[in-house]
């Protein structure tokens, strides 16, 4: 089968033949229908990331698809199923998995990283971790559920917590930080979305933000916040991943306020400790989703009280997936999704 393959030391994936997956027990093989490109493939690529299983290595997490096989002690009804891949697969057995953290499982496996991924023709899953998708949802644009709109959900809902009526800044309104808008707005929150690109933020105001900013505007990034949310935000999503926008982060919230988060950085950034200890900030991480709160967000979707359509901005076949990753680097749509197999 045909697989875009991370090689040792190269910054682009190479497009070549590899071997179908095989279903051991307990496991199924997917024919891949949709993988999503996400910055997190970008930092493999281009900023030198390590990933936990060395090179080769198929990259690949936003996964859907329909089970075309399937291993021993696996029912064989599951065949032909329309399923999105959780991008965190736990273990179940640990202490976290037990007390309901399993996207945070000491042994856990992400796909594209601990094991091959998705940009490829098929890929081989645990049976019990298949989330169905119904009729009602493109197979290929639901691919994203698995990461951009996974990870926006468990942000909002798990982690931050926000209340309706709550105000809320997200910083950074790429394929994931979007999806944040969309939760927080779903919650009742009054959101002011935050991002350097215009076109984006009109996505967002699409998706619910009921107020935008573009920094490059403000010089005085937290004055131009309270200008628009007196006092500040009630919570404040980081989805970029840089020092710069952390700092950010820490000049739009409010005394009592919660940080969170999201977006992913290997460098340290300065947390003025006197503020978080004066008044009395929350400071969290958020990382992925809980599988069992996919069919949740899966019936969302289908309900229509959260987009795909807007979310999606490409498709691409295998043999281009260079494209993808260029798009990204220029800061050019919110997700563009692979599409291995001719439709």
């Amino acid at each position: 089968m045909r697989a875009a393959v991370l090689e040792k030391g190269a910054r682009e994936l190479v497009v070549r033949d590899v071997p179908r997956p095989v279903a051991g027990p307990g496991e199924v093989v997917v024919d891949v229908a949709g993988c999503g490109f996400c910055h997190t493939d970008l930092h493999y690529l281009d900023h030198g990331v390590p990933t936990a299983k060395p090179p080769p290595l198929v990259l690949g997490h936003e996964i859907s698809g329909r089970v075309a096989e399937h291993g021993p002690r696996v029912d064989p009804s599951v065949l032909g199923r329309r399923v999105v891949l959780p991008a965190v697969l736990p273990c179940g057995r640990c202490a976290l998995c037990r007390s309901g953290r399993g996207n945070i499982c000491s042994s856990m496996v992400m796909f594209g990283n601990h094991t091959d991924g998705g940009f490829a023709e098929a890929v081989v899953a645990p049976a019990d971790l298949l989330v169905e998708l119904p009729d009602e949802v493109d197979l290929v644009k639901g691919a994203v559920i698995a990461d951009a709109l996974s990870t926006p959900y468990h942000a909002v809902v798990r982690r931050a917590r926000v209340l309706g009526g709550e105000t809320v800044v997200v910083i950074g309104c790429g394929g994931v930080g979007v999806n944040v808008v969309q939760f927080a707005h779903l919650a009742g929150a009054h959101v002011l979305a935050v991002d350097l690109s215009d076109a984006k933020l009109e996505v967002a105001r699409r998706l619910g933000a009921a107020e935008t900013l573009n920094p490059q505007s403000a010089p005085e990034f937290g004055k131009a916040v309270r200008a628009l949310l007196p006092g500040g935000a009630d919570v404040v999503f980081e989805a970029v991943g840089s020092p710069k926008t952390i700092g950010m982060a820490f000049s739009a919230v409010a005394r009592g306020g919660r940080i969170c988060l999201v977006g992913y950085s290997d460098r340290p950034a300065e947390v003025p400790v006197q503020k978080v200890m004066f008044l009395e900030y929350t400071m969290m991480g958020s990382l992925g989703c809980r599988p069992v709160d996919y069919p949740r967000i899966v019936e969302l979707v289908r309900r229509g009280r959260v987009q795909l359509d807007p979310v999606v901005t490409g498709t691409v076949p295998l043999e281009r997936i260079g494209e993808a990753a260029d798009a990204l680097r220029r800061g050019e749509g919110l997700r563009t999704v692979v599409v291995p197999r001719a439709r």
